[in-house]
């Protein structure tokens, strides 16, 4: 039987996106492609209002990203006033902009958490993958992090052109004094889907990464927690996304729009509210766009009579748009989706590649996360 949700239950993590502007222009940026014609960013004001009225719905998690969040200089406000109202703050964050001055001003005002972003573990490749001269400034902000107490949360997305790497970057994290890390292989949204050609690895590599990073688990005196995280497109049977859209998650982005995910601009059909015009509350528990993929009333075959559907609730309605065209189709990761030859062919081609691609490289070019790019995709 169908069942439509018309009860949610509370949005209990909130992400704020608060701006899109980041010093960083990384190749497998999940930021949307045309990110530059959306500037019109939230006022302080409108932030500290998203954040009384997420907490009056009963959200406890809040993740502060972006673009890159330490471009606003209204974050030490933001974190007080979240820190205030009972949140558990989580900065996300590639380090740039981190300095003395502002990490105890962080501190002062209760953040909890901060997750660091490395690109690799050399400056050569960590500089080329962002088209930045950033990995001294991270290793820095790596070491503020320590001195203020703060556990070190370390993650590195993981692709074709850094995953033979998986060794060495652990080896650095260790070096830094990480306590977790996570080795997130990159998701195809955004500009990793403009890229996937040059960043989908082959079945070789991620089996060689994995086994890497089981042996460092049991290296005699290693204490960091790893995580690994394997690509949708090697599994046979798709994540539950965001524990199905308009669930627990709840994201806002640096223009006030309200997203059941990040990515779910992307989903046609679809006029997601702002919080200028709309009450959290009425966009949670009311706009059409959260209720859309809500229950299972949506799902068709073979979704809809399958019995993991509580489990997986289809997959991710993203990726299932981006690869079929319709967002309502399995998730083609599925091994039951007739779309599924989709998802293998791609792996088929990473597989007949080269590791370096060099020849790849010549005839698709990587496109970097840039404003200028991002304006001609719009």
């Amino acid at each position: 039987m169908s069942v439509q949700v018309r009860d949610p239950g509370p949005p209990l993590w909130l992400l704020m996106e608060l701006t899109y502007r980041c010093p960083l222009h990384c190749v497998f940026c999940y930021n949307p492609t045309n990110f530059a014609v959306l500037d019109r960013e939230l006022t302080t004001e409108d932030w500290l209002r998203v954040l009384r009225e997420a907490r009056a719905l009963g959200a406890v998690q809040l993740g502060l990203s972006g673009g890159e969040p330490l471009a606003r200089d209204d974050l030490e406000a933001i974190v007080a006033h979240a820190h205030e109202l009972g949140f558990y703050t989580n900065l996300i964050t590639s380090g740039i902009g981190l300095n003395e001055t502002r990490i105890k001003a962080l501190k002062q005002a209760g953040l909890d958490h901060i997750q660091l972003s490395f690109q690799d573990s050399t400056r050569e490749m960590n500089d080329f993958l962002s088209s930045t001269r950033t990995f001294d400034l991270k290793a820095k902000a790596a070491a503020l992090i320590k001195q203020y107490g703060y556990p070190m949360v370390l993650n590195v997305v993981l692709h074709r052109l850094n995953i033979d790497h998986a060794e060495q970057i652990l080896d650095m994290a260790e070096r830094l004094g990480a306590d977790y890390v996570e080795l997130a292989n990159t998701q195809y949204y955004g500009w990793a889907l403009l890229n996937r050609e040059r960043l989908l690895p082959s079945r070789e590599q991620v089996r060689r990464a994995e086994d890497t990073t089981r042996k460092f688990r049991l290296k005699p005196g290693q204490r960091m927690r790893i995580y690994f995280v394997v690509p949708d497109y090697f599994e046979t049977r798709p994540k539950p996304c965001m524990n199905g859209l308009g669930s627990v998650f709840l994201t806002i982005a640096p223009d006030g729009t309200a997203l059941p995910c990040h990515a779910a601009r992307t989903l046609p059909g679809l006029t997601f509210p702002n919080v200028r015009e709309a009450s959290v509350e009425w966009i949670w528990r009311d706009s059409p766009s959260f209720n859309r993929y809500r229950g299972d009333a949506w799902m068709k075959e073979p979704c809809r009579s399958c019995p993991d559907k509580t489990k997986d609730f289809g997959g991710c309605r993203c990726q299932a748009y981006l690869l079929t065209g319709d967002a309502a189709n399995a998730d083609p990761v599925c091994a039951l989706s007739p779309h599924h030859h989709l998802v293998t062919e791609a792996v088929a081609r990473a597989d007949a590649l080269r590791t370096e691609a060099s020849s790849l490289a010549e005839e698709k070019p990587l496109l970097f996360r840039d404003p200028r790019t991002s304006r001609a995709l719009s």
